[in-house]
């Protein structure tokens, strides 16, 4: 019964779904990074920032780092609009 509650009256589903493709993304980004890292000889050195991978050609470590951090934002935004979700329903039911 609460389920059918929390998908009609809150947007809580949308943001877990959400906050699930953006702890994926994060896992993706890190895992670029952590191959192209692995792949160059000086390590996360910046000299090397524009290492080559076979699968996805060269990887500007730079760059992923900045997707790293924006989607480090957006999951932090993401959560704080599912808390506040869940704070409005728990104040209704109240």
């Amino acid at each position: 019964m609460l389920t059918g509650i929390l998908g009609r009256a809150t947007d809580a589903t949308q943001l877990k779904e959400l906050l699930d493709v953006s702890a994926q993304r994060t896992r993706d980004i890190a895992d670029r990074v952590s191959r192209a890292s692995i792949d160059s000889k000086d390590g996360f050195s910046l000299n090397t920032a524009n290492t080559t991978n076979a699968e996805e050609g060269p990887i500007d470590l730079e760059q992923e780092m900045v997707n790293l951090a924006d989607e480090q934002i957006h999951y932090e935004a993401t959560a704080k609009l599912l808390e506040k979700a869940y704070a409005q329903l728990r104040l209704a039911m109240k």
